[in-house]
């Protein structure tokens, strides 16, 4: 499934590198256009600076290694990374979080966070804190090694709310875009889920995909791709789930380095810059959601976290100095590939922002 390939920073790659990713994101494009600064966008519509609507979610990246190595990862997460968060900074977000009780949700993500050896307990203390807690699974985690396979009977005792990539619902794009054999090992993930009650009609055991597009183009409209996979996955394989999440690719790391490659970056950004849409721009997820770092570092997205931007001087840049009211005022910075979050009907971690 494509685990012999090496992340970026291990071919040791140019835009391993965080700076040059921005350098390449701020510069002009080869026939000479410049695009216009997203923070002057946002001055256009009366959203500059960008304000937090009021922290609700607490996302912590639990580290960088993974199972797979996918084409379009913003992680450039794979088997050779080794960032990997200690059970000492994860009882850091647990004490954040007993002090913030607006933060209800905490969002789990990687990398493969259960390949994280804390992943267990810290999920099992969440609980306890009475949070709910979403797991961003890759779904062949689960059949990687005899000691996930019972991921799914864990997730259900502790009511984990389920989010799992699935490009398509056919073999070709999938395993295209994630690795040979992602496909089928992804589909037997997704029927032992069912197998635990995940993703059924009425369940509340939740169980959402998502929808990525496999080139340099924007997602289609959400309900009628969610109507199309339900469809096919049912008819073809008897699975069952709640909702798909279309997410735009942004333009940084593996998919940056592949919009590059293959001549398609300037078109691209044309694309995502054109379809800018204030809506989506009011709605954005960094407005409410905190983003934690392997290493602590607090960060206002994951994708801010994977370019190095941290939070606003002046805020809190640690989860040892985790303040909720000092962060709701902080303003969010801000870059070119925030154009990807703004396009169309929006884009986030829970899909279209534009209902």
């Amino acid at each position: 499934m494509g685990s012999t390939v090496k992340s970026l920073k291990g071919q040791q790659h140019e835009l391993a590198n965080s700076s040059f990713q921005l350098t390449v994101l701020q510069a002009p494009t080869q026939h000479g256009t410049q695009f216009p600064a997203f923070a002057r966008r946002l001055q256009e519509h009366d959203l500059f600076p960008l304000k937090p609507t009021g922290t609700t979610i607490l996302q912590v990246n639990m580290g960088k290694m993974c199972n797979q190595t996918c084409k379009h990862c913003h992680v450039d997460a794979g088997p050779d990374r080794k960032e990997i968060m200690t059970r000492d900074t994860m009882q850091l977000c647990l004490d954040a979080l007993q002090h913030s009780p607006d933060i209800t949700t905490v969002d789990l993500t990687g990398g493969a966070p259960e390949m994280n050896p804390d992943f267990r307990w810290f999920v099992e203390e969440l609980s306890r804190l009475g949070r709910q807690v979403i797991v961003r699974c890759n779904l062949t985690i689960i059949l990687a090694n005899k000691k996930y396979h019972d991921l799914p009977a864990f997730f259900r005792q502790h009511g984990v709310h389920v989010v799992s990539s699935l490009p398509y619902f056919q073999a070709s794009r999938t395993d295209a875009q994630r690795g040979d054999g992602v496909f089928e090992k992804s589909i037997k993930a997704l029927q032992l889920l069912n197998a635990e009650g995940y993703g059924l009609e009425g369940s509340h055991l939740q169980l959402d995909l998502v929808y990525n597009p496999s080139g340099a183009f924007l997602p289609s409209a959400q309900a009628s791709l969610e109507a199309e996979f339900k469809r096919r996955l049912r008819s073809g394989y008897n699975i069952s789930f709640h909702n798909l999440f279309c997410i735009t690719n942004l333009p940084i790391s593996r998919f940056l380095d592949y919009l590059v490659q293959s001549g398609n970056y300037d078109a691209y950004m044309e694309k995502l810059v054109n379809a800018f849409n204030p809506v989506a721009a009011a709605g954005v997820m960094c407005r409410n959601t905190v983003s934690v770092g392997w290493d602590g570092s607090l960060y206002d997205c994951d994708f801010n976290q994977m370019l190095e931007l941290e939070v606003a001087l002046g805020s809190p840049r640690h989860i040892r100095d985790f303040d909720a009211a000092a962060l709701d005022a902080r303003s969010i910075v801000l870059n070119q590939h925030c154009y990807g979050c703004t396009a169309g009907a929006g884009s986030s971690c829970g899909g279209e922002t534009v209902k």
